[in-house]
């Protein structure tokens, strides 16, 4: 799946850092809802959340943040939830 920017300055470092910046306000909230949820968070998948830069992707993890049972079941319709997370 491709990326469509109708950011002000396309491809520019500006709209880097305000892609970068949406991520990281994505993997906060993931991460808020999971802790108010009472859901522990290991490492890895806090790594893997934090690192990610797919919006699209990240939109679906916060969706699934609201039901899943263990942190995670987050990655489960990636289809790669039982690998490792390196």
């Amino acid at each position: 799946m491709s990326f469509v920017s109708y950011f002000p300055g396309r491809g520019t470092v500006r709209e880097t850092a305000y892609l970068e910046g949406k991520a990281e306000g994505e993997a906060r909230s993931i991460l808020s809802v999971l802790e108010v949820r009472g859901i522990p968070v290991p490492d890895s998948v806090r790594e893997r959340i934090t690192s990610c830069t797919d919006l699209h992707r990240m939109d679906a993890w916060l969706d699934r943040s609201r039901t899943v049972e263990r942190a995670e079941d987050l990655f489960a319709e990636d289809g790669d939830a039982d690998k490792p997370i390196s």
